[in-house]
């Protein structure tokens, strides 16, 4: 088991920021007004449900490989601006953190040779790298093809 603490660790951090997600996005979805409100909410609220799903599989990886899942949530941080393009650009950085993680886990997962570790890893890097175009397309205005830089 001791090859597998950093790996563990790095699950837990991963397991912590996807459950300050759901937090954030839950937050967020009380606080989108306007005449768009509704369809944003609508996306809030699945993110806030994706992030869980994903909290749920780093949990499932931690202890099947002998760990304990945390109960630490990640880092959040009230900012108190909620117009629909901050709340982007922090869902945005967000997005980064959690897809870095990934990304560690599965630098971790190559350096152990953990077939499954590094499966794992590689699809919820999809998923994220696709969430986080998702985020971008929503920063763009009408027409812009070039991806949001912040």
């Amino acid at each position: 088991m001791t090859k597998n603490i950093d790996i563990i660790d790095k699950l837990n951090q991963i397991m912590e920021i996807e459950l300050a997600g759901v937090v954030r996005y839950t937050h967020y979805s009380l606080m989108v007004f306007g005449y768009n409100r509704i369809p944003i909410v609508s996306w809030m609220k699945d993110n806030a449900e994706e992030g869980l799903t994903h909290a749920h599989k780093a949990g499932e990886m931690v202890t099947l490989l002998g760990g304990h899942p945390s109960l630490k949530i990640g880092n959040l941080l009230e900012t108190e601006k909620h117009d629909i393009g901050d709340i982007m650009r922090e869902s945005l950085k967000h997005e980064k953190d959690a897809l870095a993680c990934y990304y560690d886990l599965l630098k971790l997962a190559t350096s152990h040779n953990d077939v499954l570790i590094e499966e794992y890893a590689r699809e919820m890097i999809v998923a994220e790298e696709l969430h986080l175009d998702e985020v971008n397309k929503m920063l763009r205005n009408p027409g812009d093809i070039k991806p949001f830089t912040a």
